[in-house]
């Protein structure tokens, strides 16, 4: 079977069309999405509207819930923008999706980890700043998961992927649509992609075991900056165009 896995598109609907136009070409069967779907500057009711359409099999990230059930107070800068694009047919949506779901057989897709939407999986946030997860430190963070051969998450933002020994493999697909952000918890810290390329996963068990391939698409993000520019945030303008944050 062969599957396409994306996550992260933060509203960026010519990332998410771009993306959409190479996995056709590259005939998956499937397109799995990991969440965090409208949250951005760019056009995130424009861009539920395509997803609702789509229908893929797709999972809540941390935006789905925090636009679903943080004030408007306690929302950072984007998920208040956001919301106050959005209507109550995506809202309806948001609320109907999971936060976790197994698309294929042996497969589990999820965005942070199994239980939280806010914990890296494959990366460990430190007082300097991330690094890679250590096998020990992926394995904790996953709980029980024996009969999944295909583990899928996102969040992070930056594709990698891990094969644990005597156990499944990993994917992080990267993002589609936010390739460079900034957060301070649980310490400042950076996640960049490096380039300004919308990403994607493919992944395909006719070896007899699921293998990835880590996929970049080139798309118009001066055109996704401009939006952001427009919506006053020239920092994630700056990331889209760069895939940097400075």
């Amino acid at each position: 079977m062969r599957l396409a896995v994306i996550s992260d598109v933060h509203g960026n609907l010519p990332a998410l069309d771009a993306v959409l136009t190479a996995i056709a070409e590259d005939g998956a069967e499937l397109t799995v999405n990991l969440g965090d779907l409208l949250s951005g500057p760019v056009q995130p009711a424009e861009t539920a509207d395509r997803l609702i359409e789509l229908g893929l099999p797709t999972v809540a990230g941390n935006h789905e819930r925090q636009l679903l059930t943080f004030s408007e107070q306690r929302m950072g800068m984007v998920d208040r923008l956001t919301s106050s694009l959005i209507g109550a047919r995506h809202r309806s949506w948001m609320a109907s999706l999971p936060m976790t779901l197994s698309p294929a057989p042996g497969v589990l897709a999820f965005h942070g980890t199994p239980t939280d939407d806010l914990q890296y999986l494959l990366h460990t946030v430190t007082a300097a700043g991330a690094r890679e997860a250590t096998v020990d430190e992926v394995r904790s963070r996953l709980g029980e998961v024996s009969g999944y051969h295909l583990l899928l998450c996102g969040h992070t933002h930056v594709a990698g992927s891990l094969r644990l020994p005597g156990g499944p493999l990993i994917v992080n697909p990267g993002s589609v649509g936010w390739p460079a952000y900034t957060d301070d918890r649980p310490f400042e810290h950076e996640m960049a992609a490096g380039s300004p390329h919308a990403r994607y996963a493919l992944v395909d068990d006719g070896s007899g075991r699921w293998e990835v391939s880590l996929r970049e698409v080139t798309y118009p993000w001066d055109k996704a900056a401009a939006f952001a520019e427009g919506f006053g945030r020239p920092d994630v303008a700056h990331a889209l165009r760069t895939g940097r944050n400075s």
